[in-house]
C-alpha cells in the first residue's frame, strides 16, 4: 500500500507543506478503507482504479481533480445507506478544505465524487474516465468478476437472500439496458463486451 501512500502525499503537496496534517490524512484514508466491513470497496479497489487510469492518464485534463475523487469517493461506505457519496464528497470537501485546495478544484472533486452514485454520462470527459474506472470490475475475466460478486455480497451480509437476490438483479438490469455500460472509447472498447457478459452469466445464476 505504500504506492497509494506515495501517491496521496504527492498529490497534496503543492497545496500544503503541513507532513503531519497530510499523514494524518493519509492515516484516515487507510483506515476508513480498511474496514472490516470492507471486502471489495478496500484499498485494492484504490489501486485498480489508479492502474486503469493510468493507462489513460494523457487522455485526462485534470488528474490532480480526478487523482483525489478516487481517493475519496469510497471514503464513507455503509452497505445500508443510500448517502454514501453524498458523505464522501462533504468528508473529502472538509479534508481538501484544510490542504488549502482552491474552491473551484474542491468543487470538480466533490462532483466527480458525488458523479459515482449514479454512473450516468457526465459532460467533463475527467468523469467519465472516473466512472469507467470504477467499473472496469464489471468487463474483467469471468474468474475475476466471479471474486468481485462474492466480495459484494459479503458487503451486503446484512440482507439475507431474499432482499439481496431481487436488489443485485435490478442493478444487473439496469447496466445491461443502457446503451453503454463504459463512457469513454477507450473503456468501451476494452471491457463493453466481457462486462455485458459477466453480468448476464451472473444474472442466470441469482
Amino acid at each position: 500500500m505504500m504506492d497509494l501512500k506515495e501517491n496521496f502525499i504527492q498529490l497534496c503537496l503543492p497545496f500544503s507543506k503541513d507532513e503531519s496534517l497530510i499523514n494524518h490524512f493519509w492515516h484516515e484514508i487507510e483506515t476508513k478503507y480498511s474496514e472490516k466491513s470492507r471486502h471489495y470497496h478496500d484499498l485494492l479497489h484504490l489501486e485498480n482504479m489508479f492502474r486503469e487510469l493510468d493507462s489513460v492518464k494523457d487522455r485526462i485534463k485534470n488528474f490532480t481533480a480526478v487523482s483525489f475523487a478516487v481517493f475519496y469517493h469510497d471514503i464513507i461506505y455503509n452497505a445500508s445507506s443510500k448517502s454514501n457519496e453524498e458523505k464522501s464528497a462533504s468528508y473529502a470537501e472538509s479534508r481538501l478544505g484544510n490542504l488549502g485546495l482552491p474552491q473551484d478544484l474542491i468543487s470538480k472533486i466533490t462532483t466527480q465524487i458525488i458523479a459515482t452514485k449514479t454512473h450516468q454520462k457526465a459532460e467533463d470527459t475527467d468523469t467519465n474516465y472516473l466512472l469507467d474506472a470504477d467499473l472496469s470490475i464489471l468487463g474483467k475475466d469471468p474468474e475475476v468478476y466471479l471474486d468481485y460478486t462474492r466480495k459484494i455480497r459479503k458487503e451486503y451480509f446484512i440482507y439475507p437472500d431474499l432482499l439481496y437476490k431481487p436488489g443485485r438483479k435490478k442493478v444487473l438490469k439496469h447496466f445491461l439496458e443502457l446503451e453503454s455500460v463504459f463512457k469513454t472509447d477507450e473503456f468501451r472498447g476494452k471491457y463493453e463486451l466481457k462486462s455485458k457478459k459477466n453480468m448476464a452469466e451472473e444474472l442466470k445464476i441469482l
